[in-house]
């Protein structure tokens, strides 16, 4: 069988990738009432508490709307709360509650054997060498963005 224009396509592979990879984490992260968006905001909450919303969604990858929207979820929950910069009356501090962090620490680990579930097969090596190509091809992507 010959490969099809979509085999060939790396959109195709990583969309395609990165959907299944979702919905199975997402299907894991039900029981605990959180999705793998909200789990990304957590996360970063967790390794640099108090920063604005416009450096998370920098660090996160994430448009201001789509931020905000899992931001207001995860502070109905109690997970965050956020309080105004006083450098900036406009912007927001975001800071990880004590409830989010239990949550984060309770996921991580889920999360964690997750990725060694679908890894297996791989290599450190090969996991190394993965990890720094995706990173390339975000900030190729990045580089095109900005020249478009």
């Amino acid at each position: 069988m010959s490969s099809s224009i979509l085999d060939e396509s790396l959109g195709f592979r990583l969309g395609m990738t990165y959907r299944k990879a979702s919905q199975i984490l997402t299907q894991r992260f039900k029981p605990y009432d959180m999705t793998p968006e909200q789990y990304t905001l957590l996360v970063r909450l967790v390794e640099e508490d108090g920063i604005n919303q416009k450096e998370l969604a920098q660090r996160t990858a994430r448009d201001q709307p789509t931020l905000t929207r899992i931001l207001d979820v995860l502070d109905r929950k109690g997970l965050v709360r956020k309080e105004t910069d006083p450098s900036d009356r406009r912007a927001f501090l975001l800071y990880i509650t004590d409830e989010g962090r239990k949550k984060a620490e309770e996921l991580i680990p889920i999360e964690k054997a997750y990725d060694k579930e679908l890894f297996a097969g791989m290599t450190p090596e090969q996991i190394t060498q993965f990890r720094q190509s995706l990173m390339l091809l975000y900030k190729n992507a990045e580089g095109l963005i900005l020249h478009n």
